[in-house]
């Protein structure tokens, strides 16, 4: 008996791939104003046709880079996007600068990518990913209720 095309989830997984399946208004995924601020080093800032406003730093974005290796890790981790990894306990820990961004661009009209100062560019972060992101209070506080579980 062939198992081929049976895929077990979790109650979790599964809340998670309905939620990600229904699609948002298109004035939600529809950027207004969108601001990389690679000089300033903070991060990027979206005001959004709806009128919403969104702002992730550089740090979240690369944790939660959405390219099917970053995914892979972070689920075999068990790590939601954004969060970092474990920090690796060293007699010594070397310093290490916090990866930013060296380059950002557009790509076509519905997503941006990143060069990172690691050597990871692989991610293409798309306007509906980043809505479905979004690290603002109100935001956070939505998908806690609808997750059970505070963010």
């Amino acid at each position: 008996m062939s198992h081929e095309g049976i895929r077990f989830v979790s109650k979790e997984e599964q809340a998670r791939e309905d939620e990600e399946s229904r699609s948002l208004p298109r004035e939600a995924v529809t950027p207004a104003k969108v601001r990389v601020l690679l000089s300033e080093g903070k991060g990027l800032e979206i005001d959004w046709a709806d009128g919403h406003k969104s702002a992730w730093s550089f740090a979240w974005l690369r944790e939660a880079c959405p390219c099917a290796t970053c995914v892979e890790q972070r689920a075999l981790e068990g790590r939601k996007p954004g969060e970092a990894q474990a920090k690796k306990t060293e007699l010594l820990p070397m310093y290490a600068p916090p990866v930013k961004p060296s380059s950002a661009h557009a790509v076509g009209r519905y997503a941006l990518e990143f060069a990172w100062s690691d050597g990871h560019r692989a991610g293409i972060y798309s306007w509906e990913y980043l809505r479905r992101n979004c690290q603002c209070g109100e935001c956070r506080f939505v998908r806690a209720k609808t997750e059970g579980v505070p963010n």
